[in-house]
């Protein structure tokens, strides 16, 4: 059985791929540059911004991916001032999860400024046993984030449990060494996400308490 439970956040806890996408095109437009598809959008999400930037727009100037980064940022704030919703079932199971005694970390690819917004804004800032982001450590799937959290709670690779939405989650969880759990309605496939030996891919996240 697991100690330690790290969830992903957008894509796997958290509603917010659309919306994401969407800041994300309309960056580009902001800057004059073409919009990424809905799908490629989405394709990214889970990576810090500046791989993000890297991998929709690759060549870019760095004073443009500045600008990019800017008129991102102010897009989501704008439309993130309600908060996206969690998906069916994750508020009351992680509750669940904590009442039984399992640590419980996020590693995400949010900023640390963006996560402490939306933790405040859905009420549950100090919830989580600790929190890692891409702009602490490393982006996905550098494991950098993995082994913070095993470091802090010093728990082994083996107690350890990776839950999330994308093929990053899974490479950063195979690269530290650590199990790892896929949900199938986020960003990636089913088929993808099958190709790094999840221990299951879940279709709900109600389902994570059978398998824990």
């Amino acid at each position: 059985m697991p100690q330690l439970l790290i969830f992903d956040w957008d894509g796997t806890l958290c509603d917010s791929l659309s919306r994401i996408a969407l800041c994300l095109q309309l960056s580009a437009a902001d800057v004059g540059l073409p919009e990424p598809s809905l799908a490629a959008a989405k394709n990214i999400v889970g990576l810090g911004l500046d791989e993000v930037m890297r991998e929709l727009f690759p060549g870019v100037d760095s004073a443009t991916t500045a600008s990019l980064r800017a008129a991102y940022s102010a897009h989501f704030i704008r439309e993130d001032s309600t908060p996206s919703a969690f998906f069916p079932g994750v508020r009351e199971h992680l509750e669940k999860l904590r009442q039984q005694g399992f640590t419980l970390a996020v590693a995400t690819g949010k900023s640390r400024k963006g996560l402490d917004r939306v933790l405040d804004a859905v009420d549950m800032a100090g919830f989580f046993h600790s929190t890692r982001c891409a702009d602490e450590t490393a982006s996905k799937p550098d494991p950098a984030m993995l082994f913070s959290l095993l470091d802090e709670f010093a728990v082994v690779p083996e107690a350890a449990l990776m839950i999330g939405d994308t093929s990053y989650d899974m490479a950063m969880a195979r690269a530290a060494s650590v199990p790892r759990l896929a949900v199938s309605y986020g960003a990636h496939s089913r088929e993808r996400l099958l190709e790094y030996q999840p221990l299951a891919c879940i279709d709900e996240f109600a389902a994570i308490d059978a398998l824990i």
